[in-house]
């Protein structure tokens, strides 16, 4: 459980002044006076000041130190209040600059030694001065530890969200350049087709309107996937190979390298299987090939089963493996109900499924194994400008 940091000083501020309390009834059998009223206020005022350590680390030293001058002044047990001042130097020193911090020490022995005077020849002077020291010399040690220990925290924090940040900008970088690659295509065939209609306008005009039919449809998931394109933060890189965007028709040949590694792959299809915008082929190829991968790398001896269901207005992919192991890399589950983070691929998923408005969960399966179900609307239509009645 949790507790919330200003709840915690609380918390610390009632058992400590509580100790301080109890102890304070054994002051007449250690030669001191006995604590009345004013000595129980006392008390009070030098520990549960101790809640606002964290927000007043300085002002509640210099609090808890007066109150214990006061304390010791008026006869009591000087051991009784020595709490509070010494978790306020501890704060002190966890918070406040190594400067501030060893003036705070020198106070809290100079208050020491002014305990030990008052307590004449009830106490040994030596002693007292040399537990002085060493317990302000211990706490401004931790406290300085504590210090750096927090700096080093955040530090680490810091560098991991920048490493992360570093990480989505390059993969966006990488589906930037193949959305390029696939609106490229799309202009390639309206250009095609704008020049066949031209050609044929007057000669054949049934073929003129079945090639403007098909300008239509295509210009319509050019616009959709540059409109995609353009949230995505894209990294100018020379050079990049201008392969073919795979498709979901080489997810065979996906599975036949797999089972080369020797996995077992079942590629099942349901539904009517159409043409889908390349840009959402593109991306269900992706999370295919690194949710088999991750089964090839982690998930030992198992069988795996790509399962492609086309719906009226959405597909389906889901990548299933029977096995024990681990099956995917689960410093970085990805679903939009589980945290996500971990390796790059699993990123890469993430940011595709997101970038097409779809959904992507991983987790185990009641019967065992483990699943990756990739949901992805395909509201940009089949190029042959048909949807699906099968769902």
């Amino acid at each position: 459980m949790r507790i919330r940091p200003q709840f915690a000083d609380a918390l610390i501020a009632v058992a400590l002044t509580g100790a301080s309390a109890v102890l304070g009834k054994e002051s007449g059998s250690q030669g001191w006076d006995p604590l009345d009223a004013w000595g129980y206020l006392l008390v009070a005022l030098a520990g549960l000041p101790l809640a606002f350590r964290v927000r007043a680390p300085l002002a509640v030293l210099l609090w808890t130190h007066l109150v214990f001058v006061v304390y010791v002044a008026g006869g009591y047990w000087p051991v009784v209040t020595t709490f509070g001042p010494m978790l306020s130097l501890y704060t002190v020193a966890s918070l406040c600059a190594l400067r501030t911090a060893v003036a705070c020490g020198v106070l809290m022995v100079g208050a020491w030694i002014y305990a030990g005077v008052a307590a004449g020849p009830r106490g040994s002077m030596a002693s007292v001065v040399t537990q002085a020291l060493v317990f302000a010399l211990v706490l401004l040690r931790f406290g300085a530890l504590a210090r750096r220990s927090t700096e080093l925290a955040r530090q680490l924090r810091r560098e991991q969200a920048e490493r992360a940040r570093r990480e989505v900008a390059a993969e966006r970088g990488r589906i930037a350049r193949e959305l390029h690659d696939v609106v490229a295509h799309h202009m390639s065939v309206i250009s095609v087709q704008a020049g066949l209609a031209g050609f044929v306008f007057a000669s054949d005009p049934p073929t003129a309107r079945a090639a403007l039919a098909t300008i239509s449809g295509t210009s319509a998931e050019a616009l959709e996937e540059l409109r995609r394109m353009l949230q995505v933060l894209r990294e100018a890189e020379d050079g990049a190979p201008a392969d073919p965007m795979p498709g979901l028709d080489r997810i065979g040949e996906l599975a036949d390298r797999i089972r080369a590694g020797g996995i077992p792959v079942t590629v099942r299809t349901l539904g009517t299987p159409r043409p889908l915008p390349p840009g959402v082929e593109l991306c269900a190829y992706r999370v295919v090939q690194e949710a088999l991968t991750n089964v090839l790398k982690h998930a030992g001896k198992t069988r795996a089963e790509v399962q492609l269901h086309y719906k009226r207005h959405e597909l389906t992919v889901s990548v299933i493996n029977e096995g024990e192991g681990e099956g995917v890399e689960r410093e970085g589950v990805i679903s939009d109900r589980v945290r996500t983070g971990g390796g790059h691929g699993l990123i890469g998923m993430r940011e595709r499924a997101k970038l097409y408005g779809g959904s992507i969960s991983i987790g185990p399966r009641s019967e065992g194994g483990f699943a990756v179900t990739l949901n992805l609307p395909t509201s940009a239509g089949a190029l042959s400008g048909e949807e699906d009645a099968s769902g």
